[in-house]
């Protein structure tokens, strides 16, 4: 099964990834990406301190200003 990972405040994301059938884990912290195929961000924190640590093989996707069902279109998208 995929595995997406979700920033724990974007609830209506995970919930509309949910019923397309995909596992969500929330993501607290750069651990709870490990293993995930794709993660969804609001990118608020976005690179603050310059470092750039590899966590996933997958995609990020930046949900600023895009709705559930963009972001849902976006994860698609990205996954072969």
């Amino acid at each position: 099964m995929t595995k997406i990972g979700v920033e724990q405040s974007l609830t209506n994301v995970s919930e509309a990834l949910r019923q397309k059938g995909y596992e969500v884990v929330e993501l607290k912290n750069e651990q709870d990406a490990k293993g995930c195929d794709c993660c969804v961000v609001t990118g608020g924190d976005n690179n603050v301190m310059g470092i750039q640590d590899v966590i996933i093989e997958g995609s990020v996707i930046d949900a600023t200003g895009l709705s559930a069902d963009e972001i849902c279109h976006n994860v698609e998208s990205k996954l072969p």
